[in-house]
């Protein structure tokens, strides 16, 4: 009997080796890939940035001059808005430098669950700021169109404005809503996926 005793807690010891390797191992796992998922969050975003706003250099220096004399305070909340999105820049690549140096699960949860919020802030703001663009272009071409065609009623001039408005909004959010959803959807959801299975591992333990 005392042999079986033996047997039993060596191999009661055994499993619960082979339980700790598996652990470290999962865990070391998920680490590595979610290190990889935020750093191509962080490239994606510098290569979103240089491309949209490099949009800007083929555009004729006299539109240019001529856009920023008509809309001054349009043109210096595009410049702040450059600083934010620079801002978000940063905090994905503080985020990437943070989660490659964690070493437990439970920071790790907190680091993914940190990068998928300021990815959601991220995509939020971008869609509210393409939304005012997009509000701001319609009026803008409303009214120059308005300030041509004398024939149009007055009274007219608001609802039109409105409907133009809108239907302008049920465009661009769509669009640009799919566009982040493609782009940093399955980066987002990878992350989730590495979240869940640190939390069974926290459980398990």
């Amino acid at each position: 009997m005392k042999e079986l005793d033996l047997l039993k807690k060596d191999w009661q010891k055994t499993q619960s080796q082979f339980k700790e390797v598996s652990e470290n191992e999962i865990y070391s796992m998920i680490h590595k890939k979610s290190s990889s998922v935020v750093k191509w969050i962080l490239i994606v975003s510098i290569i979103e940035f240089v491309v949209l706003n490099g949009i800007g250099l083929f555009l004729s220096d006299d539109f240019t001059k001529k856009f920023t004399e008509l809309h001054p305070y349009l043109n210096i909340f595009e410049k702040v808005n450059y600083l934010i999105v620079l801002g978000f820049i940063y905090l994905f690549y503080r985020n990437y430098k943070s989660i490659s140096v964690v070493d437990s699960s439970k920071r790790l949860i907190e680091a993914i669950l940190n990068t998928r919020k300021i990815v959601n802030i991220y995509i939020i703001w971008n869609i509210a700021i393409g939304s005012f663009f997009g509000v701001f272009g319609a009026i803008d071409g409303f009214t120059a169109a308005y300030s041509k065609n004398n024939s149009l009623k007055a009274h007219i001039e608001p609802v039109t404005m409105a409907i133009s408005v809108a239907v302008s909004l049920l465009i661009i959010i769509p669009i640009i809503w799919v566009f982040y959803k493609l782009v940093y959807g399955w980066l987002l959801r990878n992350l989730s996926k590495n979240y869940e299975e640190l939390k069974k591992i926290n459980l398990e333990n």
